[in-house]
């Protein structure tokens, strides 16, 4: 009987054995993880709503679609113009389930129509609406 002790053998023989490995411990996870994920409808603002720079809004969501398991129950909200989210969240750290959080925009923000974007479980948008300049 001959055995290949190649270095070339040996490694094809790991690799296969690492690529086995690999499948048998995922193929369970995904049976065992069940995810929910929860993207909730922005009620407000709408494209009716016009806000203005340096000013206080209420953005709101609905919560009747709540799954039983929220992967990540904190929220962030951000501004988002055109193709772009904003890099730094106008609000954080708040409830999903609370389906409402007061946001400022930022003094700095160019009055353009905007989008507001609710990151928790997911990242959904809301429709466009206009931000004035402060009057």
């Amino acid at each position: 009987m001959f055995i290949n002790t190649s270095s070339r053998a040996l490694l094809t023989s790991f690799f296969m054995l690492l690529t086995l490995l690999s499948c048998v411990l995922c193929a369970p996870l995904s049976a065992v993880m069940q995810r929910d994920v929860w993207v909730p409808k922005i009620t407000c603002p709408t494209s009716a709503s016009t806000w203005t720079v340096g000013g206080t809004f209420l953005v709101t969501w609905d919560t009747s679609s709540k799954p039983s398991q929220v992967t990540n129950p904190t929220g962030k909200i951000y501004l988002r113009y055109g193709d772009a989210t904003q890099s730094n969240p106008i609000a954080s750290g708040f409830a999903l389930t609370d389906g409402q959080v007061e946001v400022t925009i930022p003094d700095d923000t160019t009055p353009e129509k905007y989008m507001i974007v609710l990151f928790g479980d997911s990242g959904n948008w809301s429709d466009e609406f206009p931000i004035d300049a402060a009057t």
